[in-house]
């Protein structure tokens, strides 16, 4: 272990934050260090948005399902995955060519690099003393984010982040047993399961403590529930409307 393995194991999701306020000095080095982060081909296909509006952040935590600490962190960001300024490079540099923006591939690279820049931002934040919280609702009503963040075509929110000075202690969740998710040379489908059956003891052990014994539902069967139920349905058709995911 060093001090930085020592800060990612002690990561924890905060979602009561107090009043401080994140300067636009440690704004700009969360962001800068985001930048820092692996890119396809350096093709940088992300942006951020950073909120601090508070009539923004109010009708953004709306929008992500009545989220209340999106309206009180002092920051909230929100990770787009960004082919605009690629089409337009394209566009002025190649316009007798086909561009292929709007190709699958292209698609998994932008979500990929927000995510590695999203990632590194957020270790950054930690290492500040910050605590921070993804936000994946965002992408429920994801049509009026876009809308409200003036948002144009070849670029969608992947999801949301409030970064603030954590007002609440919480434990760290467990994680699946490393013996489920490493694998040596080939992947082993019998160590995996095996992996899951300890890891429900373990998760049905931290839900009885932490609820005080009001929930003791396994992992896998949360798991099975939460695949076998429709979710934001309506993503797939909002990213072909934005020149995603046509080929």
């Amino acid at each position: 272990m060093n001090e930085t393995i020592e800060l990612m194991m002690k990561h924890r999701s905060v979602r009561k934050f107090k009043p401080d306020p994140v300067s636009e000095e440690q704004l700009a080095a969360i962001v800068a260090a985001g930048q820092m982060a692996s890119s396809s081909s350096n093709v940088q296909a992300y942006s951020v948005i950073a909120v601090t509006d508070q009539e923004q952040k109010a009708k953004l935590a709306e929008l992500a399902g009545g989220q209340a600490y999106v309206n009180e962190c002092p920051v909230f960001l929100v990770w787009c995955a960004d082919l605009y300024r690629l089409k337009d490079a394209a566009k002025h540099h190649l316009p007798e060519k086909e561009s292929y923006a709007d190709s699958t591939e292209n698609f998994m690279v932008a979500t990929i690099d927000a995510a590695l820049a999203s990632q590194n931002a957020a270790l950054a934040a930690e290492s500040l003393g910050f605590g921070i919280v993804y936000i994946g609702g965002l992408r429920t009503r994801i049509e009026e984010v876009a809308e409200l963040l003036e948002l144009p075509d070849g670029v969608y929110p992947v999801y949301g982040m409030c970064i603030g000075v954590a007002d609440q202690e919480t434990g760290i969740r467990p994680r699946l047993p490393l013996k489920a998710v490493l694998h040596h040379n080939r992947y082993q489908p019998a160590q995996t399961l095996e992996g899951v059956q300890e890891y429900d003891v373990t998760t049905t052990e931290y839900l009885k403590e932490r609820t005080l014994g009001e929930r003791t539902t396994p992992w896998s069967e949360l798991m099975a529930k939460r695949l076998t139920e429709p979710a934001r349905m309506q993503v797939r058709a909002f990213l072909e409307r934005r020149g995603f995911l046509k080929r």
